[in-house]
């Protein structure tokens, strides 16, 4: 199966696994699983992170990618057609242009979402898979 994992739980991976739930950790350990990260993650980072948002331990964002590919994941690059057609995800309470580029995706490419955002789930009615 493939799984995108939202940005949350990509730092909960790289910094704080202990954070992950134990399914969570399972599925990222299950060689069967094609486990995803979007650049959309990476651009959200390095945005927190520039404007004194989000801290990393011993990491700067641009060696981020790098650790992501190490770990075993991919990574999901947007195309046009998923940005020029985000306009069609309905504008529920989640208005979060990162958080919804990634759920975009995700319907998109048929992967489930791993995130623990609970807004999340308001977009199962338009095709997202989550966890």
């Amino acid at each position: 199966m493939k799984y995108l994992l939202d940005t949350h739980t990509l730092l909960w991976a790289i910094f704080e696994p202990e954070k992950l739930i134990e399914s969570t950790r399972q599925v990222i350990i299950d060689s069967k699983n094609e486990v995803f990260v979007s650049v959309i993650s990476f651009w959200e980072i390095s945005l927190k992170f520039a404007i004194g948002k989000l801290e990393l331990v011993n990491a700067l964002p641009e060696e981020l990618p790098e650790i992501v590919e190490n770990m075993g994941f991919d990574i999901l690059q947007i195309t046009a057609n998923e940005v020029a057609s985000s306009h069609n995800l309905p504008k529920l309470g989640h208005k979060d242009p990162f958080d919804r580029m990634i759920i975009w995706q995700a319907i998109q490419n048929k992967m489930k979402l791993i995130s623990k955002d609970r807004e999340f789930k308001q977009y199962k009615q338009f095709g997202l898979n989550i966890m």
